[in-house]
């Protein structure tokens, strides 16, 4: 039987704390506390990282790789809320309360997920500003995004949804590890938007004619973001 993610967490290289966005931003003292805390595992294709009802134990983020945050409905169908790309960092709401997973997170390729334990991540808050700020901030764009999910959900066209899916991916906020381009294939990205890699690639293709991304190997590239989050199909 395959070792549990938690079973197989080490503590994280130089290059991978180089990767933490918030590490930076907090005291001498409390960032060699906080390296001290956080661990980092290897999740495989399909490892949860989260499930729904399980104790929220950690602060978790994504050194490398693709995360994706899902339910299943009673009928036993999937809802994929978004996709966690390198840079993220997600569950304070959850911590914050103090409640159990409502969402699953599933990694969709080999990814290399970071780990706070919860106890160091509320003393955090009591004691650092900075971190105060960073998790505000991350609290704030958040919310910002999941209102514009609810927009894209009414897109009835699958272009509409692929675009705004890939603006949503491309956020320098929370998603700082991305840059201008997103490792991601047509499948997952079909995984995320739940549409058939075909279709994704037609989207795709007519993005890329509209000059809004362009398509690289293994991944996509962005060209102009403010127009791929207001993308309306056949307006140039």
């Amino acid at each position: 039987m395959k070792p549990k993610l938690r079973e197989r967490a080490r503590t994280p290289t130089e290059r991978e704390l180089a990767d933490i966005p918030w590490l930076g931003r907090l005291s001498p003292e409390d960032r060699r506390e906080a390296q001290e805390h956080l661990m980092v595992s290897v999740a495989e294709p399909g490892d949860r990282v989260c499930r729904v009802g399980r104790p929220s134990n950690f602060w978790f983020g994504v050194v490398s790789g693709l995360l994706k945050m899902s339910n299943d409905t009673r009928e036993g169908a999937t809802i994929t809320y978004t996709g966690i790309p390198p840079g993220a960092w997600f569950g304070e709401g959850t911590l914050l309360k103090r409640e159990a997973y409502r969402y699953n997170i599933e990694a969709l390729r080999r990814s290399t997920v970071a780990g706070l334990p919860s106890e160091f991540f509320l003393r955090l808050l009591d004691r650092s500003i900075p971190f105060n700020r960073f998790v505000m901030n991350q609290l704030n764009e958040r919310l910002g995004q999941f209102i514009a999910a609810r927009e894209i959900d009414r897109h009835s066209h699958p272009d509409a949804r692929v675009a705004g899916n890939l603006a949503a991916l491309f956020h320098p906020v929370l998603y700082p590890g991305v840059g201008q381009v997103l490792r991601i294939t047509q499948q997952e990205l079909g995984y995320l938007v739940g549409l058939s890699r075909q279709r994704v690639n037609q989207a795709l293709n007519a993005l890329q004619h509209d000059e809004l991304i362009r398509v690289d190997y293994g991944g996509v590239r962005v060209l102009d973001l403010d127009r791929l989050r207001r993308y309306t199909p056949g307006a140039r």
